[in-house]
């Protein structure tokens, strides 16, 4: 497969689970978190799947498209391993959806962030909330839920507690 097929069903995937998502959290009050902004293209498809919901989105740095970036109040910058911890402090609710695709190509690095967000996301989520995520966390107590039609297992992983 071409890397230019494998980037098209990787967002054709991203795109199906966040829809699925979107629809599984709609009896679920709470705020949403997009871990990692990226280029701003999984923060508009939220905001616009989404629209009256918070979405508080967590970076390093803002690398976006200036329209596909979320105002200073809903920009969290900094470090994951310290700002995620604080984060129900700052957004005042559990948090409904925490989307991540915050993955290196690093498998060291990977298995680093995948283990730390399996220990640390569970704290910050509302009952029923839903963990989507480009990693495989299996946090401890949640239960991992069937991907949409033609999602290929291991692309993307949707947990449940």
């Amino acid at each position: 497969m071409s890397r230019l097929d494998s980037f098209i069903r990787r967002m054709c995937a991203q795109r199906d689970c966040l829809n699925m998502a979107a629809s599984m959290i709609e009896a679920v009050s709470g705020p949403v978190l997009e871990l990692g902004l990226g280029n701003g293209r999984t923060f508009d498809h939220l905001r616009s799947i989404l629209p009256n919901r918070e979405i508080f989105v967590f970076d390093r740095q803002v690398a976006a498209h200036p329209d596909c970036v979320p105002d200073d109040k809903h920009l969290i910058l900094g470090d994951i391993f310290e700002t995620l911890p604080a984060a129900l402090t700052s957004i005042g609710a559990p948090v409904a959806l925490a989307h991540t695709d915050i993955g290196t190509g690093d498998a060291e690095s990977n298995a680093k962030i995948a283990s730390f967000l399996a220990q640390t996301l569970p704290g910050l989520m509302a009952a029923d909330g839903i963990i989507l995520s480009d990693q495989d966390l299996a946090p401890p107590g949640w239960t991992l839920q069937p991907l949409p039609d033609g999602v290929q297992p291991g692309r993307y992983y949707i947990y449940r507690r």
